[in-house]
């Protein structure tokens, strides 16, 4: 019992308790959206859309709490999966409380800016879900119980393996084996990092060049090519599989770089539209 409660997904803690509360949140305000009609029609400015941006406006600040919470270490009153169960659903309800909140009225000014912005936050914490549910298992699956630095390890004994296997061959084998060491590279530009290849990979051009010469070699120097060629190829699958787990690494990162500072810009702008209707049109 113990250890299944240990195993809990974030999405299924203390049985969905924070599904079941946004999903109640939700027909609440369907419900009263739905059950009052007012002279003007449906927008922020009546009862209604007070006490529903007054509840959206709450649950964002709460929410962003979870950004810190989340960095804080020792005993709470939460545990750091239900408060991720919490950002999740109660994220999700904001969608409905936020538009019922606008009566489907948008404009060009501060407060139609804020609605897109809960809603820009809202995609990219979706987005960020996926991410996290899904990379951590792939990057086990490519890690294959290596972590980056004994793949790196590896590498460097390959590249010694490779060494010995060229000192039967002629030197161009060996040159071949320096391009290897000196032109294949792990990470580097963005673009190298995100699509975790190497156009001009050292080792991948050091293989097909080694396979080129080995077709017009006698047999039992051909037998040697194609074993150094053998080498490398264990060294290039090494090599592919660190710069995935760099690839991984950065899209666990990469979404952050869009929730975070459209998060800022929610709050700065949400406080904008708090100010401009009490202060303003109030």
């Amino acid at each position: 019992m113990n250890r299944a409660v240990r195993h809990e997904s974030f999405l299924a803690w203390r049985n969905f308790r924070h599904l079941k509360w946004a999903c109640v949140l939700s027909i609440l305000s369907v419900g009263l959206y739905l059950g009052f009609d007012f002279p003007a029609g449906h927008n922020g400015g009546t009862w209604l859309g007070y006490t529903l941006g007054t509840i959206g406006a709450l649950l964002i600040v709460w929410l962003m709490w979870f950004g810190i919470r989340k960095r804080r270490y020792g005993p709470g009153n939460w545990s750091l999966k239900g408060w991720l169960s919490a950002h999740v659903y109660l994220g999700l309800s904001l969608v409905i409380v936020g538009t019922l909140h606008t009566g489907f009225q948008l404009g060009w000014n501060i407060h139609s800016l804020a609605y897109i912005l809960m809603l820009i936050v809202i995609a990219s914490g979706a987005i960020g879900l996926l991410v996290y549910v899904r990379v951590p298992q792939l990057m086990t699956e490519n890690r294959r119980s290596q972590s980056l630095d004994e793949m790196a390890r590896a590498i460097v004994e390959i590249d010694g393996e490779a060494a010995k296997a060229a000192l039967q061959l002629s030197d161009e084998f060996a040159e071949l084996v320096r391009m290897s060491q000196n032109g294949t590279h792990i990470g580097g530009s963005f673009r190298r990092i995100i699509t975790a290849r190497d156009s001009g990979c050292g080792t991948a051009r050091a293989i097909a060049r080694a396979r080129e010469i080995s077709r017009n070699l006698p047999p039992v120097e051909a037998q040697k090519a194609s074993e150094l060629a053998r080498i490398l190829g264990g060294k290039l699958e090494i090599v592919q599989r660190a710069r995935r787990d760099l690839r991984l690494k950065a899209l666990l990162d990469l979404w952050l770089y869009i929730h975070v500072p459209v998060t800022i810009a929610l709050v700065i702008t949400l406080i904008a539209h708090i100010i401009a209707v009490y202060f303003y049109w109030g």
